[in-house]
């Protein structure tokens, strides 16, 4: 297959969204790609990312690309899960300690962990646009919830917390876990118990 067809695939399969680091990763050379983004009009986005004239521009999704050491956590975890019905105005996101998130600043609230934390409970879900974004799951979401409990308005945190008891693919166990490990065991059980 030419290296035009492959970039061509790889475009549409990102909802017409690309990125150099992409396109090296299957051996495709910078010079080649360029000649690309001029031959087929594609618009700069960020550096390193490219985008057709007629793209929707997921920002969350932008933003991932953008920082690959990012991960959508609190608000917005809640907000891709269905924990929360509104989508937060600005991107919460966790970074592991030693990370210089200066760069993020503007456009998310960020939360640093832990680096031998920081992959506990991710894994990636699709938003509205069928994007992948890295996410912490359900259960590490709710004991971010619980951890940062001061920084999230009350009503959000009790909708996220009665949502979680209410679904069907919750797993407690894997809560539990997590909340030992996060230092939160205590105060988990406390609402549990009122919930359950």
């Amino acid at each position: 297959m030419m290296a035009v067809d492959q970039i061509d695939n790889m475009v549409h399969d990102n909802n017409g969204i690309i990125t150099t680091r992409q396109v090296e990763s299957i051996g495709i050379s910078r010079p080649v790609f360029y000649k690309y983004i001029k031959d087929n009009g594609l618009d700069k986005i960020s550096r390193g990312i490219y985008a057709t004239k007629d793209a929707w521009l997921d920002e969350s999704y932008i933003l991932s690309l953008r920082c690959p050491l990012i991960i959508y956590s609190h608000e917005e975890a809640l907000f891709l899960h269905g924990l929360s019905d509104r989508e937060p105005l600005i991107h919460t996101v966790t970074v592991k300690t030693g990370y210089n998130p200066s760069h993020l600043y503007d456009d998310c609230k960020v939360y640093t962990i832990k680096k031998d934390l920081y992959e506990m409970g991710k894994t990636e879900i699709k938003d509205s646009f069928g994007n992948l974004l890295p996410v912490y799951n359900l259960e590490r979401t709710i004991c971010d919830v619980i951890r940062s409990r001061n920084n999230i308005e009350i009503h959000d945190f009790q909708n996220a917390l009665r949502g979680y008891v209410r679904r069907k693919d919750k797993n407690t166990v894997q809560l539990m876990e997590y909340a030992k490990k996060l230092r939160v065991e205590r105060l988990v059980r406390q609402y549990l118990e009122v919930l359950l």
